[in-house]
């Protein structure tokens, strides 16, 4: 995998989830992020099998998770005893070019920025929710990246997601980014190819979980 690409991605969300700076290690990065469920995580830039191997059987805290640019059917069976895989996943980029974002009738926009991140929200005309999103751009001309886009089960196939990516990439272009990358699941990737985003390659997590503990969501 691209190595900027991937360290872009990684600083970007670090500013996202209001994690701590990445600190640099020779197989990537490690970002703490200082949740119960996702305390930590390492994200491999090129890995292999000796290398997730020894990373498994050596971070053994629960809530540790892996991220590594490689299919899960290769990955999970090196992992050691006490790691699962989380869901599917993508790492795709896209350049940022101006796009008409307007709400279908019936909902509304609001969008705010706060810390380097602008978050979306979409309600309906009676204010419950409908779909939101976020965009963190690190720094003036920084790579963006798009993150934590939903949307409710009772308002999908209206537009609302794409009116969300939509308009995060404004709010970015906005903030000065030309470039927007961002890690999506099995079923968000179909919107962002719709939508001009380029995918480079699969993105597998691992996580370190106590046995019977629930699973905890983390792309």
């Amino acid at each position: 995998m691209d190595a900027e690409l991937v360290r872009s991605w990684v600083e970007g969300w670090a500013v996202s989830r209001g994690a701590a700076p990445p600190v640099a290690e020779p197989w990537g990065f490690t970002v703490d992020v200082g949740l119960a469920g996702q305390l930590t995580r390492h994200v491999l830039t090129d890995a292999d099998e000796a290398l997730v191997r020894g990373l498994t059987g050596t971070a053994t805290a629960p809530g540790t998770w892996l991220k590594v640019f490689l299919p899960r059917q290769a990955v999970v069976p090196w992992a050691a005893p006490g790691w699962r895989p989380d869901d599917d996943g993508f790492l795709m980029s896209a350049p940022l070019r101006p796009a008409a974002a307007e709400a279908p009738g019936g909902y509304r926009v609001r969008a705010w920025t706060r810390g380097g991140v602008t978050r979306v929200l979409v309600r309906t005309g009676d204010g419950a929710f409908a779909a939101r999103g976020q965009v963190a751009v690190p720094g003036p001309g920084r790579t963006a990246v798009v993150d934590q886009v939903e949307t409710s089960a009772d308002h999908r196939r209206k537009g609302l997601g794409d009116l969300v990516v939509r308009t995060l990439g404004n709010a970015a272009l906005a903030a000065g980014s030309s470039r927007g990358v961002l890690a999506a699941t099995t079923e968000g990737r179909a919107l962002y190819e719709a939508l001009g985003w380029h995918t480079h390659g699969p993105l597998t997590g691992l996580v370190r979980v106590h046995d019977g503990s629930p699973r905890t969501p983390g792309a």
